[in-house]
C-alpha cells in the first residue's frame, strides 16, 4: 500500500502529490484553578495557528496533545513538529501562574497578588483578585486568555478571558477560553468562551472544556477549583493533495472546504 502512495509523491501539485505546506492548530492543555479561598480561573493554554508549515516526504512528524492541569497546576504543553504551544497557567492561591495565558489571581490582600503572565503570540495575562482587606470580603481573578482575564471587584470574581475561533475543523469553534475566578460574596466569575470553566461560591467550579485548552474555574470560599481542559492539534491542506502515508495516535481524518483535515486529542505522529 505504501509503494503507490510514495509513487504519487513525485507528481506536481494539484494531482495528487504531496503537499508541501499546512496550515495547523496546536492549542495547549488549559491550566487548573486555584484552590483557595476565593482563587483565580487557570489560564487558558496556549493557541497558535498559521499556514506554510513546511513538510516533506517521508519524514514523520511529531504530535503532542497534552492534558490540562490539576487544580494548582499549569496545563501541559501541545506540539506539532517544531511549533510548542505553552500550557495554561494555573489559577492562584496567591499569584496567578505563567503560561500560554496566565492564571488569574487570589484576592486577598487587595493589590498584592498579580495575574499571570502569558506568552506572547499565544495568550494573555490573567486578571488580578480584589479584596476589601477587612471583612476578608475576597474574589479571585479571571484566567487569561486571548483577552486579558477579567479583573475582580468587591462583589465579582473576574471572569475569564474570551478565547478564539477556528474554523480549520470545517466548522467554527472557539478554543483556549479563561477560568472563571472564584468569589466569597457576590457572583463568581463566568467561563471565557473558548471552554473556560465558571468559577464558584461554595459549591464546585466548572472544569475547562476537553479539546479546547480551556482554564478551570477557581474555587469559592468553601468550594472547590476545577481543572483545566485538554489541548488539541489541527491540521489541514488542499484535498488535491495525497492522504498521508501512515498516522499515530488515531487522530480523526475528514474531508471539508476542499481541504483534508486531521485532528489528534491524543499525541502521535504524521509522515506524507
Amino acid at each position: 500500500m505504501i509503494a503507490p502512495r510514495m509513487a504519487a509523491f513525485a507528481r506536481g501539485p494539484g494531482t495528487g502529490g504531496v503537499t508541501p505546506t499546512v496550515e495547523y492548530l496546536v492549542v495547549a492543555g488549559g491550566g487548573g484553578g486555584g484552590q483557595s479561598a476565593e482563587g483565580g480561573g487557570g489560564g487558558a493554554g496556549g493557541f497558535r495557528t498559521a499556514t506554510g508549515y513546511v513538510v516533506s516526504a517521508g519524514s514523520p512528524i511529531t504530535v503532542m496533545v497534552r492534558a490540562g492541569g490539576a487544580v494548582n497546576t499549569a496545563g501541559g504543553n501541545s506540539v506539532f513538529g517544531s511549533i510548542t504551544s505553552t500550557g495554561g497557567g494555573r489559577g492562584g492561591p496567591t499569584n496567578g501562574g505563567n503560561g500560554g495565558s496566565g492564571g488569574g489571581a487570589y484576592g486577598y490582600p487587595s493589590g498584592t497578588n498579580s495575574g499571570g503572565t502569558g506568552t506572547a503570540g499565544q495568550g494573555n495575562n490573567g486578571g488580578t483578585g480584589s479584596s476589601d482587606n477587612a471583612t476578608y470580603t475576597n474574589n479571585g481573578g479571571g484566567g487569561g486568555a486571548s483577552a486579558v482575564g477579567g479583573n475582580a471587584d468587591s462583589s465579582h470574581g473576574g471572569v475569564g478571558g474570551a478565547g478564539t475561533a477556528s474554523s480549520i475543523s470545517g466548522s467554527s469553534v472557539n478554543y483556549a477560553g479563561g477560568g472563571g475566578g472564584g468569589a466569597q460574596a457576590g457572583t463568581a466569575g463566568a467561563g471565557g468562551t473558548g471552554g473556560g470553566g465558571a468559577g464558584t461560591t461554595n459549591g464546585t467550579a466548572t472544569a475547562g472544556s476537553a479539546n479546547t485548552g480551556g482554564g478551570g474555574g477557581g474555587a469559592g470560599f468553601s468550594g472547590t477549583a476545577a481543572a483545566g481542559g485538554s489541548g488539541v492539534v489541527i491540521i489541514r491542506y488542499p484535498s488535491s493533495y495525497a492522504d498521508a502515508v501512515s498516522t499515530t495516535g488515531s487522530p480523526s481524518f475528514t474531508t471539508s472546504g476542499g481541504y483534508k483535515i486531521y485532528k489528534w486529542t491524543g499525541s502521535g505522529s504524521i509522515t506524507f
